[in-house]
């Protein structure tokens, strides 16, 4: 899928936002993706998921595994998992930190970490660290959307579906423009 057809099917989902948000990571926006638009639909899901398992063979990484952050990240991981015909486990919140709760991870057992959308990379971080304190490995890490900035600086291989940064903005630096649209959080967190 090109960056425009992805682009496409968020919109057609009413998933691609235009007005004022405050993101996960506490940081302000002119841009949201709700991917849980696009997830709600199992045949775009399917479709997203299956051009970005393309993206991960193509890749050539090996891993018997995905992980995924929940909330958003679940529904990607396991439609990835289920294209690739691997295993998908998540973390979950428990105490306001990601827990791998439910699985065992095997030592040495290598995951592809799968999100819906990566802005800084703080839950992708989290669920790397979890996983290699379980004595496992990132073999890398895939997401349907990257609107990081910069680099998010995981130390393993990425790839997405589409790359689109967005310009995004600390609290204290809100632009004026944005100051008066009343702030909106649909986020996971």
């Amino acid at each position: 899928m090109t960056q425009d057809q992805v682009l496409g099917v968020f919109r057609r989902c009413g998933a691609l936002l235009q007005g004022h948000f405050v993101l996960r990571s506490g940081r302000h926006s002119r841009t949201f993706f709700q991917c849980a638009l696009v997830l709600q639909e199992p045949v775009a899901t399917s479709e997203l998921c299956g051009a970005l398992v393309g993206k991960v063979k193509n890749a050539g990484w090996i891993f018997p595994s995905v992980i995924s952050p929940a909330m958003g990240g679940i529904l990607v991981g396991h439609e990835v998992a289920r294209h690739l015909g691997k295993r998908h486990i998540f973390a979950e919140k428990e105490d306001g930190k990601l827990k791998i709760r439910r699985f065992d991870v095997k030592p040495g057992e290598r995951f592809l970490v799968a999100e819906d959308v990566i802005t800084t990379g703080s839950a992708v971080r989290e669920v790397m660290g979890l996983v290699n304190a379980s004595g496992g490995e990132v073999a890398g890490v895939a997401c349907l959307v990257d609107r990081s900035e910069k680099d998010p600086g995981f130390g393993v291989p990425m790839c997405s579906l589409v790359r689109l940064p967005v310009e995004t903005f600390e609290a204290t630096a809100v632009p004026p423009d944005l100051q008066k649209i009343p702030a909106v959080k649909p986020g996971s967190r």
